[in-house]
């Protein structure tokens, strides 16, 4: 199965190089995209927190934004094929900074932060990119045991099962479905049979039956989003004055500052929610073109994976483009009372420095992939151009 897969990718690379668009041109147009919601972020954190936390927010977040670049710039020059052979490394990082945070003081309840002198850094978010970087690494180094239940799916799945699991113990339910589900998507793209990759969701109903009868907050709060306005002054209250939010706004909005429902109404407006300050302040086309630009980025990432030319960027850039595009429809759905309530925020938007630099990060890989794409359409020694420049004479000398 991922032998099929992936040759029906190597095929489309082959013939991509004569009528697809070149990839450093959708290198291009994700860099575009990613700066113009990172720039659209801060004017909406700027006038979300102004009037609560002055510009510290604001200048804490563009800090981040530029240590995001930084990094951004430091993997696309080192390139992808590195950052996933030291994955082991950074996983192992990541690992120790998860244990690391649940042994610090808890925050809201949660163990979810390290701080450090006034600087807070969430070790999840490093784990996110970490365990996608040893899929991408493990799928395409041990290929032929992917399937093997003691050499493929045990190893595997003791390493999702840690990451997640300590991260659950933080009691960061979002992230751990999140990243349960990337790796899920993942290991389906690598070839891994689908009744493998059953066992994870099996033990979703226990979850659910530990929030209910273990962690009754928790299980109100995921319970809310079926009827807000019932406890609306209870666990429903973020999320009613969410909706609130949205339906002030209309079509055009209140206007750029005018929110009403950031003055301590709406909890953490400029964290998680903060999109529901843009439907109120710039309305519905706002949230429209927001959804659109995100649509592009997946899009442009998705492209980016498939004209890859080897396993490894490939499944990196698929896992890349997933970990995102699922991030921003699960913060939508939350904002808008689809999805019960989660601590996701908003990609590139959201105030927080440790999701916001790594997701810059993760923009700075697939660059790297693309890049290194596009070389073989410029071009360079890649395989398959070769192949392709080869003619009848060449083959019959």
């Amino acid at each position: 199965m991922a032998e099929i897969r992936f040759a029906s990718q190597v095929i489309l690379n082959e013939d991509a190089t004569s009528r697809w668009p070149h990839p450093k041109n959708a290198a291009l147009l994700l860099s575009l995209a990613v700066l113009s919601m990172v720039l659209f972020g801060l004017a909406m954190l700027y006038s979300t927190s102004s009037g609560i936390a002055g510009a510290t927010l604001f200048k804490k977040q563009m800090i981040w934004a530029t240590v995001g670049i930084i990094g951004a710039m430091a993997v696309y020059m080192v390139g992808y094929r590195n950052a996933v052979k030291y994955s082991i490394i950074f996983l192992m990082i990541s690992i120790l900074l998860l244990l690391l945070a649940r042994a610090s003081r808890p925050i809201n309840g949660a163990y979810r932060w390290i701080q450090f002198h006034g600087l807070s850094i969430q070790p999840s978010e490093f784990a996110k990119i970490s365990l996608v970087l040893f899929l991408a690494y493990f799928c395409s180094m041990r290929q032929r045991f992917l399937n093997s239940f003691f050499h493929g799916i045990i190893p595997m799945g003791i390493v999702i099962g840690t990451t997640c699991g300590l991260i659950i113990i933080g009691k960061d339910w979002g992230t751990t479905i999140l990243l349960a589900t990337t790796a899920g998507l993942m290991l389906f793209v690598a070839g891994v049979r689908l009744a493998y990759l059953l066992i994870g969701p099996a033990v979703l109903p226990f979850l659910f039956v530990y929030a209910k009868y273990m962690d009754p907050e928790r299980w109100s709060r995921i319970t809310s989003f079926m009827d807000p306005e019932i406890v609306a002054k209870d666990s429903g209250y973020q999320l009613w004055n969410s909706l609130m939010a949205l339906g002030s706004g209309f079509w055009s909005g209140l206007g750029f500052t005018q929110s009403r429902l950031k003055w301590n109404y709406l909890p953490e407006a400029h964290t998680d929610f903060i999109l529901s300050i843009v439907g109120e302040e710039l309305g519905f086309i706002a949230i429209l073109l927001v959804i659109f630009s995100y649509i592009v980025i997946m899009m442009t990432a998705v492209y980016i994976s498939i004209m890859s030319k080897d396993r490894q960027g490939m499944l990196l850039g698929f896992g890349i483009s997933s970990m995102i595009t699922m991030q921003a429809i699960i913060n939508i759905g939350v904002i808008s009372g689809t999805f019960p309530t989660k601590g996701i925020p908003a990609p590139f938007i959201s105030y927080g420095g440790s999701n916001l630099m790594m997701s810059i990060v993760c923009i700075g890989l697939l660059l790297s992939i693309a890049m290194d794409s596009g070389k073989s359409q410029d071009g360079g020694s890649d395989g398959q151009v070769q192949l392709k420049n080869k003619g009848p004479a060449a083959e019959n000398p």
